[in-house]
C-alpha cells in the first residue's frame, strides 16, 4: 500500500469519497439505505430539500410535509403540541440515506413517555455533490429549514423553542445555519452536532459553522479529530455550550487502522468504508445508545486535555464541571465552551465508570524503579480483578501518583482494594541483587516499595474513600508481592466497635 505518509493520504481520501458504514463495528450492517424501492430506481430529479415526518418506530418512508400546503400537517400527523425532532445528514456519494437514520427514528419514537414529532431533512440530492458543492450546500439547506419552522411558527403558533435539530458531520453545520436564518430575538431550542464536519469548517468564523449562538442550547459530540495531514474529519474546535470527546475524540475503540488487511480479506472494498467511517459515526451511536439505555448514561467532565483526564484529575461534577452525553443532557448555558471528556466502550452500551486513584509511594531502593502492577476491586455489586497499572513515569522516593481507572460494570460501593506487583524476570534479578547486598551488609536495612494510603474518587457518584493497609505492621512492597488495602473509615469503626467491647468485657470480668 505504501508507506505511512501514502497510506494516511489514501485513508483521508477514502473517507471523502464514501459515506456509509455502521459506527458499531466492522462488517456488521449494509452500506445504506435509499428512501424506498420505487426511490431508489428514480433518476435523481432537481436538486432540492425535501422534509419528511415519520408516524412511529417502525416508519421508513415518512409522509412529505410541504411548506405553505397546511393539508400536509393534518395528513403526516404533525402535533403541535409536542416537541420537533429534525434529523439533517450529512455529505453523500451514493445518493442512499444511511441506516442509522432509521435507528434513531426508532429510538426516539419509542420513547413513549416522551412523545415527540420526528422528522428528517433530506438534502441527498443536494449532498450528493463534490464535498466542496456540498459545503456550499449546506446554507442553503439551512435556510430551507429556518422556512419550514417559520412557516409552522405563522401557520400553527408552533415555538420554535420546541425545535431539537440533530446534525451529522456536514448536517450539524446545516443545523447551525438554520438556527442562524430564523432572525428575531428567540433563537431555536437546542442543536446536537454528531462529529460536525472539519474539512473548511475548522478554524473559521462562528457565522460560517456551527456555534452556540444558533441556538438556546448547544451540545457537540467530537469522534473523529486525529489529523492526516493537517486535516480531520470532524471539526477539532469546541462549537457548542458543551462539547464532549469521547476516548478524547481523536479515535474511537473498535475502529482500528491496523485491522484494516484483515478487514479487507473478510470483506473485500467495503471493509475500508467501514473501517474509516468507524470513528465519524461513533457520535450517531453514542447519541443512539443515550436513547435506548436511560439507566446507563455516559457522564462526561470538564477538563483542559486529555493528558490530565488520563490521571484522572479531573472527576468533578462542581459548578456545572458535568453533564450527561447525549439526549438527556442538562441544558445550562455558560459565556465559554466547555470541553468535557469521558472513557467508552468500543460496543453498546457504551457507558464506563470512571475512578480516580492516587498512591503516595515510598521508594526504598534508591534508584527510581518502573515495575508493573495490577489491582483488583471488591465492590458491594460485582469484583474485578487483575487490572493493569500504568504509571506512565519511574516511582522515586515519597511521591503520589494520580491515575485513571475505568470499569465496564457496576461494582457498587467499593470496600477492598488488591494492589500487586507482578513479576518480570528484570525485577527478580534486581531484588535478588538487594537481598544479596542486605544478607551481607553490617546493618539491618529496609528495601522495596510502601504504600500507606490509597485515595480514590468516583466519578459517577462523586464519592471520595481513603483505603489503608490492611496489615499496618507490614507495608513493603515486594516483586510478586500483593498487599490488601480496606477503607479506612470503616477499619476504624472497627478498632473502635472492637476497643468498646473489649472494655466492656474487662468491665464485666471486674
Amino acid at each position: 500500500m505504501g508507506n505511512p505518509l501514502q497510506i494516511s493520504i489514501f485513508l483521508v481520501f477514502c473517507i471523502f469519497i464514501q459515506s456509509s458504514a455502521c459506527g458499531q463495528g466492522v462488517g456488521t450492517e449494509p452500506f445504506g439505505r435509499s428512501l424506498g424501492a420505487t426511490e431508489a430506481s428514480k433518476p435523481l430529479k432537481k436538486p432540492e430539500t425535501r422534509f419528511l415526518l415519520f408516524q412511529d418506530e417502525n416508519d421508513h418512508l415518512g409522509c412529505r410535509l410541504r411548506p405553505q400546503h397546511p393539508e400536509t400537517l393534518q395528513e403526516c400527523g404533525f402535533n403541535s403540541s409536542q416537541p420537533l425532532i429534525m434529523i439533517i445528514h450529512g455529505w453523500s456519494v451514493d445518493g442512499l440515506l444511511e441506516n442509522w437514520i432509521w435507528k434513531i427514528v426508532g429510538a426516539l419514537k419509542s420513547r413513549q413517555s416522551q412523545p415527540v414529532n420526528v422528522g428528517l431533512v433530506d438534502w441527498i440530492s443536494l449532498a450528493y455533490q463534490h464535498y466542496t458543492i456540498a459545503v456550499q450546500n449546506t446554507r442553503i439547506v439551512g435556510q430551507d429549514v429556518a422556512a419550514l419552522l417559520l412557516w409552522l411558527e405563522e401557520s400553527v403558533k408552533f415555538s420554535r423553542s420546541k425545535v431539537h435539530l440533530i446534525g451529522y458531520s456536514l448536517g450539524a453545520h446545516v443545523s447551525g445555519f438554520a438556527g442562524s436564518s430564523m432572525g428575531g430575538k428567540n433563537k431555536i431550542g437546542r442543536i446536537t452536532g454528531l462529529d460536525p464536519a472539519g474539512p473548511m469548517f475548522e478554524g473559521t468564523s462562528p457565522n460560517k459553522r456551527l456555534s452556540p449562538d444558533d441556538a438556546n442550547f448547544v451540545d457537540a459530540i467530537h469522534t473523529f479529530t486525529r489529523e492526516h495531514m493537517g486535516l480531520s474529519v470532524g471539526i477539532k474546535q469546541p462549537i457548542a455550550h458543551y462539547d464532549f470527546y469521547p476516548n478524547g475524540g481523536s479515535f474511537q475503540p473498535g475502529c482500528h487502522f491496523l485491522e484494516l488487511y484483515k478487514h479487507i480479506a473478510e470483506h473485500g472494498l467495503n471493509a475500508i468504508t467501514q473501517t474509516i467511517k468507524c470513528a465519524h459515526e461513533r457520535s450517531v451511536h453514542l447519541f443512539i445508545d443515550s436513547l435506548q439505555h436511560s439507566d446507563l448514561q455516559s457522564i462526561g467532565f470538564q477538563c483542559s486535555d486529555m493528558g490530565s483526564f488520563s490521571q484522572g484529575l479531573c472527576l468533578s461534577c462542581k459548578k456545572g464541571r458535568c453533564n450527561t452525553l447525549g439526549y438527556d443532557i442538562r441544558r445550562d448555558r455558560s459565556g465559554k465552551s466547555k470541553r468535557l471528556f469521558l472513557i467508552t466502550r468500543a460496543q453498546s452500551p457504551f457507558k464506563v465508570y470512571h475512578y480516580q486513584f492516587k498512591i503516595q509511594f515510598i521508594n526504598q531502593i534508591e534508584k527510581p524503579v518502573e515495575p508493573t502492577f495490577t489491582m483488583s476491586l471488591l465492590g458491594t455489586k460485582e469484583e474485578i480483578k487483575r487490572i493493569p497499572i500504568t504509571l506512565g513515569e519511574g516511582i522515586t522516593s515519597n511521591k503520589t501518583y494520580s491515575f485513571l481507572i475505568t470499569l465496564d460494570k457496576d461494582i457498587g460501593e467499593l470496600i477492598v482494594l488488591k494492589f500487586k506487583w507482578e513479576n518480570s524476570a528484570m525485577w527478580s534479578n534486581v531484588w535478588n541483587t538487594v537481598q544479596t547486598i542486605m544478607l551481607w551488609g553490617i546493618e539491618p536495612h529496609h528495601s522495596g516499595l510502601i504504600l500507606k494510603t490509597i485515595w480514590v474518587k468516583a466519578g459517577e457518584t462523586q464519592q471520595r474513600m481513603t483505603f489503608c493497609p490492611e496489615n499496618l505492621d507490614d507495608v513493603q512492597l515486594h516483586p510478586t508481592q500483593e498487599k490488601v488495602f480496606v477503607n479506612c473509615d470503616v477499619k476504624s469503626k472497627r478498632l473502635t466497635e472492637s476497643k468498646e467491647q473489649m472494655s466492656q468485657e474487662t468491665h464485666a470480668k471486674k
